[in-house]
């Protein structure tokens, strides 16, 4: 397929024709659309309950401390500490299963933390003995054989801390950081069990993130070794939407979604040829961030009044911080994290402290009454959407690629066909400046399954392109970059 070649438009003046010549990119060039609102998904959406979130939260906190080290404590009271919280929630991966006939499969990556065999480990000196960390997740099988391969995985963790990260038995609620983001998981869970994807679909609760990432380390490693086609990672932490008295800048519409741009797990190899095409913006993790923008402008838009916005900041993570999603990252899994719009540190991190009356002092500590349940929902909704629209889709075109054997003022494109059922392809571009896709054109494959090969007259030297897979009904997969 060719597009048609430069135009010129003409317009008449009163003294004489004037004509302005139109930029290559934007001659016969069709509008970037928004993800599919799938009515099975909208409805499936239905099932996140902010009051059933609010009962997750509240069961987390009654666990008095979820620290990570409190799984190997003797002096805690039954049913408290972070291995009683490991079982609560796999018993409600396993409850939410039985609710869909055994759909999920419920599994436990069990391993011990040993410092002495990770020395010069960042958590090392967070962890001072062997101790036993469980991560928590339930599987929904794709229903296509030759789909069931790819995988989108949602994740929180359940661990918790005050402001001594080596305290196993002291109080630390952690309703926000993170018991909300383990409320997301469980809640995706319970909404996308109604229905059957051809991809799979992977939700979970990780261990050990307080204590340097540790849980999210072994789990990434997992993935890594076990070979799953993990094509996306959402990392919820911290998406309790806080709700300080007389906070005026906490915005309750809209979640921010952290993307790394180079790869941290690119080969210098591979991070030289991105500085050179300026792909720095292009990163896997980053076309997972302008898709879950795309599903939140196409599910939740502004118009709406369940609007709901997913707003992009192109940095791995906040100054000073880290979250689970770099775990999957350091293996070369795309993965972003969201975090809600603005963050109090009186909340996170410290030792509960209720002042004396009329000090004028904050509250301090992680208390599940600065968490807006509602919010959680709203974020919930949100990764849901996502995941099944994701799910759904027919993923990735394969070894897409740009011919850059010659100079010339055209681009010839070639990928091979994704693994589901692709009614089209779309590649789109935009300027190197832009920061979302802004034009696209429509490439009907053979049918026969057979590699693609697209020659179009718009210079590769000012726009950056990629492609993406589209089925019958116009379920969208990822943009992947040449």
């Amino acid at each position: 397929m060719r597009f048609p070649p430069k135009v010129v438009l003409c317009g008449l003046a009163l003294a004489a024709p004037i004509c302005v010549a139109q930029a290559d990119f934007t001659v016969h060039a069709e509008p970037v659309g928004l993800a599919l609102r799938d009515p099975a998904i909208v409805k499936a959406l239905s099932a996140i309950d902010a009051s059933r979130i609010d009962q997750t939260i509240e069961t987390l906190v009654r666990f008095g401390t979820r620290n990570t080290l409190s799984s190997m404590s003797e002096n805690l009271p039954a049913g408290t500490g972070v291995q009683a919280a490991a079982d609560w929630i796999a018993a409600e991966f396993e409850r939410i299963s039985a609710g869909c006939g055994g759909c999920l499969e419920v599994k436990r990556d069990r391993f011990v933390a040993d410092p002495a065999a990770a020395a010069g480990s960042p958590w090392a000196g967070r962890i001072p003995k062997p101790t036993r960390l469980t991560n928590v997740y339930a599987i929904l099988r794709g229903s296509a054989p030759a789909q069931a391969k790819r995988m989108y995985l949602v994740t929180g963790h359940y661990d918790s801390r005050n402001s001594n990260v080596l305290d196993a038995d002291g109080i630390a609620p952690g309703a926000n950081d993170d018991a909300s983001g383990v409320a997301v998981s469980l809640e995706c869970a319970r909404a996308l069990s109604q229905l059957k994807f051809p991809a799979t679909v992977v939700f979970v609760a990780v261990a050990g993130e307080e204590q340097g990432l540790v849980g999210s380390g072994h789990l990434a490693r997992l993935a890594k070794d076990e070979g799953w086609q993990l094509e996306a990672v959402l990392n919820n932490d911290i998406v309790g939407g806080n709700t300080t008295p007389g906070d005026k800048f906490q915005l309750k519409d809209r979640v921010r979604v952290f993307s790394e741009g180079v790869p941290v797990a690119a080969t210098p190899e591979q991070a030289r040829r991105i500085r050179a095409v300026g792909g720095e913006n292009d990163s896997p993790s980053r076309q997972v961030a302008r898709f879950m923008q795309s599903v939140a402008h196409g599910y939740f838009p502004e118009s709406s009044a369940n609007s709901f916005d997913a707003f992009l900041v192109a940095r791995p993570d906040r100054y000073l911080r880290g979250g689970d999603h770099s775990s999957f990252n350091r293996e070369g899994f795309a993965a972003v994290r969201l975090t809600e719009w603005r963050e109090d540190f009186n909340h996170q991190h410290q030792n509960v402290v209720h002042p004396a009356a009329g000090s004028g002092d904050p509250v301090l500590g992680d208390l599940k009454e600065f968490v807006d349940v509602n919010y959680v929902a709203k974020v919930a909704r949100l990764n849901a959407a996502t995941l099944g629209a994701l799910a759904a889709s027919p993923g990735e075109p394969v070894k897409v690629g740009i011919a850059t054997e010659k100079l010339e003022n055209g681009t010839t494109l070639h990928w091979e066909a994704a693994p589901g059922a692709v009614a089209k392809y779309e590649v789109l571009w935009r300027e190197t400046t832009d920061s979302d896709w802004q034009f696209m054109q429509v490439v009907t494959p053979s049918g026969t399954g057979a590699p693609v090969t697209i020659t179009v007259p718009v210079s590769k030297d000012n726009v950056i392109f990629g492609v993406r897979a589209v089925d019958a009904a116009g379920h969208q997969g990822l943009v992947v970059v040449p």
